[in-house]
């Protein structure tokens, strides 16, 4: 069973690799044998990069502003310029803005939409494209794509408009690039974290009342860890996940099935 989880000689390019889920993710698929590229705003934290290459595997950084479209579309073609090929594509990178509704600022607003969705199409729109000049293997796959969704992918939330009308939007984006490119052996799927113990969950954690809300309402009695999504990720990153295409994993402790 292992070989169905290898990624030995596959090559992830990963954003949102930096800190926490992302962090956590990008080592884990170096782990079971990928080299990694990682998008990363600028090269001042190598921490993840540094622990990849401890693994024994290769780890790159190209940098760019996720939030500038112009600087998105270099991307792949960066990254391909010190990788042979991507065989992964890991959407991870989110940021989060909260205001009463009726308060919510447009910059904030534009920037969230950008980098939690816009983006999210864009790279994998261009790596798609590169898949699809690509053979497929000997099961028929020519590269997978995972984007990271969210609880708010199904639920609206609280004073996070923009963060849920980005989440629900990247549901439908991962639907929507299955349903063209699953046939032609690209499996696109989202992973979708529940409430998950990092820095994003901050101001939650920090307000006794709606940590304390939030806790009672999850099955497992407990918030999430990174550590909870490197079975997930290796799962849709390998053969193992060959025939699931067009769905969104929620990893979130048994909440939705509250």
């Amino acid at each position: 069973m292992s070989s169905v989880f290898s990624l030995k000689g596959k090559v992830a390019l990963v954003t949102g690799g930096t800190r926490g889920i992302g962090a956590t993710m990008a080592t884990a698929l170096a782990e079971h044998g990928a080299d990694v590229v990682l998008v990363q705003r600028d090269t001042t934290n190598d921490s993840t990069k540094l622990a990849i290459e401890k693994l024994g595997c290769k780890a790159h950084i190209i940098t760019a502003d996720l939030s500038d479209k112009e600087d998105v579309s270099t991307i792949v073609k960066r990254t391909l310029e010190v990788v042979p090929t991507i065989d992964i594509l890991l959407n991870c990178a989110g940021i989060q803005r909260r205001h009463k509704a009726e308060q919510f600022p447009d910059n904030d607003w534009d920037e969230v939409i950008q980098v939690n969705l816009s983006t999210v199409f864009r790279l994998a729109r261009d790596v798609g494209a590169h898949y699809l000049t690509k053979q497929p293997d000997s099961a028929g796959v020519r590269g997978k794509i995972i984007n990271v969704a969210s609880l708010l992918t199904y639920q609206g939330g609280i004073t996070v408009p923009a963060y849920a009308a980005s989440k629900g939007g990247v549901g439908q984006l991962t639907k929507a690039l299955s349903n063209e490119w699953a046939s032609k052996g690209i499996n696109v799927n989202a992973i979708a974290p529940g409430y998950i113990n990092t820095d994003m969950n901050e101001a939650l954690i920090a307000d006794p009342t709606r940590s304390r809300q939030i806790l009672e309402r999850i099955p497992a009695n407990r918030w999430g860890k990174p550590e909870d999504f490197i079975g997930p990720v290796v799962f849709l990153a390998s053969n193992a996940s060959n025939y699931v295409s067009g769905e969104i994993l929620v990893v979130d402790g048994g909440w939705m099935g509250r």
